[in-house]
């Protein structure tokens, strides 16, 4: 039977885990925190958790008069009644929960599918074996070591998050994104540095539950590498929201006063709030896993060069997620790791097509894009045409008092084939998709225009744009 070890348990690890099992190998995962790893127990499935929190007091606070709703508190007469607040350490215990739950589900879908798990630390012990196999060592949490034969080795210890030497989080008032969930109490005054996802999806959900917010930017807009309307949107929402937006300003060091927080800016400034939540990036782990001695390539960044089956440079060792560089999302790593092991063991496989993945900002709008950009655009890497549609426009949106968003679509010239969009809007997570079949399938902006919508709704603005956009292209060929 074929032996396959996978080393870390987050999406790329426990989807190839099922995989393996369900084509008949034997299959082991190596983790020391939990199956889902960082993505289920302190990223993806933690945060948005809060967010749908944060989610529930944007929509009420921001449309509840327009919709005629009442509520009923004890808000004195003259003033405007609204939400007071949220009890933050409900909310942080609630989303551990979720948190472990999720975890302990995914376990008992991969030892129900056949798959060994063991609790520990592994790392590669030398190169190939004249049979072709390798040694894997785990290390338990008491030291005791065992080793492992492996046919194959799959790579998927995630990352952690970056720290500025200056700025070393306490966990309690200098808190990186793992940490945030301890805290009992809505932060008086919370500075953001890092306007990456990251970044802007914690501080758009703190200034919803009721934080005073600054988020500290280093460039010359929030979400420097995503759409420029969306990112300006988005920007726009944060400051007549009340955020302090500081743009082009680069934080060199957090230290804790007392119980206030000084941020120093590069150019001297600077500015204090209660708390500070550093979200300056995610550096892979590599270290100490014996890569460069088993013969496994890793850039100057810490992570593994793959291909787009997943492989390493070293034979029978693949690697999948965060630990190599190719789109932080859950949905990447598992789909490398089902590569991986389609792969390895002998089965159908469609290589990573990165200009088929959909990814999401859990802002408030929410920023969904799929395929080529619009830098890919005005970079001259495709000829494509834009065509952008306010949702200001959409009925739905007029009802539900939604006011910021839009849905963009790119399309090719002459044959009118999406290749990709931008949707700006409540739930563009869930409106993105019709955009990424046709993207996926090479649709025309005439089929996306032909085929039904629900009236009155939001995707109802996608076949609109995609109408616009044949109607330019008819246009053109006349």
């Amino acid at each position: 039977m074929t032996r396959i070890v996978i080393i870390g348990g987050g999406p790329g690890g426990y989807e190839a885990a099922l995989v393996g099992a369900q084509l008949g190998a034997e299959v082991t995962v190596v983790d020391c925190d939990g199956l889902g790893g960082a993505s289920v127990l302190t990223d993806c499935v933690p945060s948005k958790t809060l967010i749908a929190t944060a989610e529930v007091m944007t929509t009420f606070d921001s449309s509840y008069e327009e919709l005629g709703i009442i509520v009923a508190d004890d808000t004195p007469s003259e003033q405007a009644a609204r939400v007071v607040g949220v009890d933050l350490g409900k909310v942080n215990r609630r989303v551990k929960r979720l948190a472990l739950a999720q975890s302990h589900d995914i376990t008992a879908s991969v030892t129900r599918a056949g798959a060994r798990v063991m609790r520990g630390r592994g790392r590669l012990a030398g190169r190939q074996a004249v049979d072709g196999s390798r040694q894997v060592v785990v290390t338990a949490a008491d030291g005791t070591e065992e080793s492992l034969t492996a046919d194959a080795v799959l790579i998927a210890t995630g990352a952690h998050p970056r720290e500025i030497p200056d700025a070393q989080p306490d966990g309690e008032r200098i808190l990186n994104w793992t940490q945030v969930y301890d805290l009992d109490e809505l932060p008086e005054e919370l500075i953001v540095v890092g306007s990456g996802v990251t970044g802007a999806e914690f501080a758009g959900a703190y200034q919803a539950l009721g934080s005073r917010v600054t988020l500290v930017s280093s460039r010359d807009r929030v979400l420097p590498g995503e759409d420029p309307d969306a990112a300006a949107v988005l920007e726009d929402v944060f400051r007549r929201r009340g955020m302090n937006v500081m743009s082009r300003s680069r934080a060199e060091a957090a230290k804790r006063v007392g119980d206030r927080v000084e941020v120093t800016l590069s150019d001297g400034r600077v500015i204090t709030g209660s708390h500070c939540l550093m979200a300056v990036g995610a550096i892979p782990n590599t270290e100490g896993m014996g890569l460069e001695e088993a013969g496994v390539l890793v850039k100057d960044s810490g992570h593994i060069k793959t291909d787009r089956v997943s492989r390493t440079s070293a034979p029978g060792v693949y690697a999948a997620g965060d630990v190599t560089g190719i789109f932080a999302l859950a949905s990447v790593a598992a789909m490398q790791g089902r590569i991986a092991m389609y792969h390895f063991l002998g089965d159908a496989v469609a290589p990573l097509n990165l200009k088929t993945v959909s990814s999401n900002v859990f802002t408030d709008p929410e920023i969904a894009t799929v395929g080529y950009s619009q830098a890919d655009i005005d970079g001259g890497r495709i000829d494509a045409r834009a065509v952008k549609l306010p949702l200001l426009r959409n009925p739905r949106a007029k009802m539900q008092g939604i006011r910021d968003g839009f849905v963009k679509i790119f399309a090719r010239p002459g044959t009118g084939i999406v290749v990709g969009g931008v949707v700006v809007a409540p739930r563009a997570s869930e409106l993105i998709h019709p955009i990424a079949l046709a993207v996926d399938n090479n649709l025309t902006v005439e089929q996306i225009a032909n085929a039904f919508t629900v009236y009155p709704s939001l995707s109802g603005s996608i076949a609109e744009v995609a109408r616009q956009l044949h109607t330019r292209k008819s246009a053109e060929e006349s």
